[in-house]
């Protein structure tokens, strides 16, 4: 382990894990896409109780989920 702490590989332990469960979601999602169906997803700067949606042609909208349909807030 040469000079690194057991914290510090740790830490990096969980990176790895969180960037490959990161590149399982992206997978997954543009399989939605190439499928026709659109995605949901938040950004760091998403407002709280809000999604981006984003459609298969690339173009995205932030929404309100609701069971009874999506309430656009905006165009991004």
């Amino acid at each position: 382990m040469g000079s690194q702490t057991l914290a510090s590989v740790d830490v990096n332990e969980g990176i790895w894990r969180d960037l490959s469960t990161l590149e399982q979601f992206g997978d997954a999602a543009r399989d939605t896409l190439a499928a026709g169906i659109p995605i949901y997803y938040r950004a760091d700067d998403t407002p709280p109780e809000l999604l981006i949606k984003e459609y298969p042609d690339g173009h995205r909208e932030l929404v309100r989920y609701n069971k009874a349909g999506d309430q656009v807030i905006r165009a991004l």
